[in-house]
């Protein structure tokens, strides 16, 4: 059954689009439950009335298999490393190095984040960190919220500098040929200084809760538990990240290493556990049954699934596609009404590319959006002259950053928000937003600036992209000094 294209098909879509982001900021139920209401909704008008929106058989298309399989088996893997005790102990030495500041603590995760988002997919990042992270607030006695978001807001930014640090650039360099270098060379300088960005904002918006932070009373030393298992775990771990590095020679989507990852580690935790114990029903279940129970995040899957069902609507009925014709009009109609240069066309269309993405993606997932985008980019580069590689950059800077705009913007946000929840750390959709909104135009404003240098000064404006991150980073610190910080204190 083919999905209707009409307009009536596209505001239907976009009507339960809006109204699942309305119950996801009330939070008048669960965000399981609100997807897969709206999910329902669309397959009751699909089935029961002219307008075909996206039929069953089409969802299945729709369902993101390399995501979905890529989260569990980095949960499983995750859940492994848990046993052995490295997330305690890897908590204490960032503590200790810390001295009990709570602002150098969250630094120090605000860094390491964004640092390894750039190399390993954002969602693997957070996954790995999130038991470090949660443990080390517990420690340094703050809000775990201080260093969860600070920490998924990083993980996106991070994941903006390399090709493969997040999905809409592995998208984005298959579709416009650009080489891993080409986005190391294009995007990491302006990266770097929205971390400089980032860092500074997490301060001060958590500035009271940092500064009243009580140190941790001295607790037992964490001991790693299963030395072995670690060690297997971070060379399997090590042999999961090569895969992901090197996708573009083995062709493999980040989800087939991860899930070979996850079953070797397993079956190596099964192995060495049977030296020690006898093989028992009742203790076969310290492994895969207990990953799979207890460490597998199953509401953050089936949230993910029918999101993708929704969005696979959005794209089948053309809604995704009509708002991104519309910017060819606009960009037309721009350099006609006001009269551009050829540069002006050029920063026109970059920066509409740039922010429609980031808004677009602080709302819907940014991977069908990108997917859909990339041949209207390319036919943009056709037609307008000069450096046009720029909207290749706006385009995936756009995407990236605009994740952080919402708790459904990115894959590690949804990701982060159901580990939390599940701990008893509740981060509300408005909490998010709060926070996330603040940033995600910070870091915008900062991309606007690197494609403006990049159209007028060239492709390379590293001195001057550092010298606005200095003074970026002079005024947060003045911010930080003279601003209370907007969160209630503890």
């Amino acid at each position: 059954m083919p999905s209707t294209t009409d307009p009536i098909s596209q505001a239907i879509v976009a009507l339960a689009i809006v109204g699942v982001f309305v119950l996801l900021t009330l939070e008048k139920a669960h965000r399981v439950l609100v997807i897969f209401s709206a999910v329902a909704v669309l397959w009751l008008v699909t089935y029961l009335t002219p307008y075909h929106l996206i039929s069953f058989e089409a969802a299945h298309r729709a369902l993101d298999l390399n995501v979905l399989l890529l989260l569990a088996s980095m949960m499983a893997i995750v859940g492994v490393l848990k046993t052995t005790g490295v997330f305690g102990w890897m908590a204490e030495r960032i503590v200790e190095s810390s001295k009990g500041r709570a602002r150098a603590l969250q630094g120090r995760v605000v860094w390491f984040t964004g640092i390894l988002s750039a190399f390993a997919d954002n969602v693997t990042t957070v996954l790995f960190m999130y038991p470090m992270a949660s443990t080390m607030a517990a420690a340094a006695a703050i809000p775990a919220a201080a260093l969860l978001l600070p920490m998924v807001v990083a993980s996106n930014i991070g994941g903006t500098a390399t090709l493969i640090g997040d999905p809409p650039n592995i998208l984005i360099g298959s579709g416009a040929g650009l080489s891993f270098t080409a986005f190391i060379v294009n995007l990491a300088m302006p990266v770097l200084w929205m971390m400089v960005a980032c860092a500074a904002f997490c301060r001060w918006y958590y500035r009271g809760p940092l500064q009243q932070a009580r140190p941790a009373p001295d607790a037992p030393a964490q001991a790693i538990t299963e030395p072995l298992l670690l060690k297997w775990g971070l060379v399997i771990s090590a042999l999961v990240f090569l895969g992901f590095l090197t996708h573009t020679a083995t062709h493999m989507p980040p989800a087939v290493p991860a899930a070979i990852g996850a079953a070797a580690l397993l079956v190596v935790q099964d192995v060495l556990y049977l030296r020690k114990n006898r093989a028992s029903p009742s203790e076969r279940v310290h492994g895969i049954l207990t990953v799979i129970e207890r460490e597998i995040e199953w509401p953050t899957l089936a949230f993910f699934a029918f999101l993708f069902i929704a969005v696979g609507a959005a794209v089948a009925t053309g809604l995704i596609d009509t708002v991104a014709r519309s910017l060819i009009a606009l960009i037309e109609s721009g350099r006609a009404g006001m009269g551009l240069s050829e540069a002006g066309t050029l920063l026109f269309a970059a920066l509409l590319v740039l922010w429609v993405s980031g808004v677009l993606s602080a709302l819907i997932d940014n991977i069908p959006y990108v997917a859909v985008a990339i041949p209207l980019v390319a036919r943009l580069t056709a037609e307008l002259p000069g450096d046009v590689q720029v909207l290749w950059w706006a385009l995936a800077l756009g995407a990236c950053l605009g994740g952080n705009g919402s708790a459904i913007g990115a894959s590690a946000n949804v990701t982060v928000i159901g580990l939390a929840d599940r701990a008893g750390s509740h981060i509300s959709f408005r909490q998010f937003t709060r926070f996330g909104a603040p940033m995600t135009a910070i870091t915008l404003l900062i991309a606007s600036a690197f494609v403006a240098l990049h159209i007028y000064v060239g492709p390379r404006p590293t001195l001057l992209g550092g010298s606005f991150g200095l003074v970026l980073y002079g005024l947060g610190s003045r911010w930080i000094r003279r601003t209370p910080s907007p969160v209630p204190s503890l």
